[in-house]
């Protein structure tokens, strides 16, 4: 019997592995601060490998509640459910046997903590951030939340209770979410229109609003990066090497503010998304070294 490859191709994009991956790095992080003496390599792929299944479960269940929006818009319909390449029911199946093994993971391999709160990311991702979409331009700061939440999990896996670090990461992800999603809303505002969806792009025609709220977050989300030196997590070289690529950062939103073109808002993106991996690569380098 041949493995049909192309359908396994469509399972694995519905669980959309992009943020999935993204989520784990940012879960590594938090699990590595989480870790007093040494990092459990076995404890670190068991909440990886429960976090990657609740994050697919995620992202699957918002794809089918999402169907028919994604079936009316360029760069989404031809993903495996508008295209009618996987059943709905195959779908639902799929999100549901990943939540319920991710849950069985994270309580044997992390802690109850740990399980509860990806529960809950859950809960919050699929029953209040996706219905947001189509209701509110609020849904990009109601999304932040369980989008920031893997490295707090990160953290209460390897730590066992919550902790100000773990508070740390959470807020630093949250406010990064903002100008990283509205970048994107502003490039694609056109297909989103499309769509029907009244996010901040859409509503906001002019873009003064938006631009106003990338520039605040990432203002603020500057001297967040800063605070594990204060705090002594980091070290000098880590407060140098943020401060710098906060300010580049900080340099791509007010360019994307000031012109509000779909050029810049591509420079953010881009910015957005080196300056995540970069971060936490210099307070993994400055506590090491």
């Amino acid at each position: 019997m041949r493995i049909p490859w192309g359908y396994l191709a469509d399972l694995f994009e519905l669980t959309k592995p992009r943020i999935c991956l993204l989520a784990l790095m940012t879960a590594t992080l938090g699990y590595y601060l989480g870790s007093e003496t040494y990092v459990s390599i076995g404890g670190l792929a068991g909440t990886l490998i429960g976090l990657g299944l609740i994050g697919a479960a995620c992202g699957i269940l918002n794809q089918y509640l999402e169907s028919d929006i994604d079936g009316r818009m360029w760069r989404t319909m031809e993903r495996p459910l508008p295209s009618g390449r996987v059943s709905p029911r195959v779908a639902v199946l799929l999100a549901i046997v990943s939540g319920v093994v991710g849950e069985l993971v994270l309580e044997f391999a992390a802690n109850s903590l740990t399980a509860v709160l990806a529960a809950t990311t859950l809960l919050a991702y699929v029953g209040i951030y996706t219905p947001s979409k189509r209701i509110t331009s609020m849904s990009t700061l109601i999304g932040a939340v369980p989008g920031a939440m893997p490295p707090l999990m990160g953290y209460t896996a390897a730590r066992g209770s919550l902790g100000p670090e773990g508070y740390l990461l959470f807020a630093i992800l949250f406010l990064w979410q903002i100008p990283h999603f509205l970048a994107i809303a502003w490039i694609y505002r056109e297909d989103y229109a499309r769509a029907g969806l009244p996010i901040l792009s859409v509503v906001d025609e002019e873009g003064i609003v938006m631009a106003k709220q990338i520039v605040l977050y990432s203002i603020v989300l500057l001297p967040l990066t800063l605070v594990p030196s204060v705090w002594g997590i980091t070290g000098q070289s880590y407060f140098v090497g943020a401060m710098l690529l906060g300010i580049f950062f900080l340099a791509c939103a007010f360019y994307l503010a000031i012109q509000r073109t779909k050029r810049y808002a591509k420079h953010l993106f881009l910015a957005s998304i080196l300056y995540l991996p970069i971060l936490g690569l210099l307070m993994v380098w400055d506590r090491i070294y």
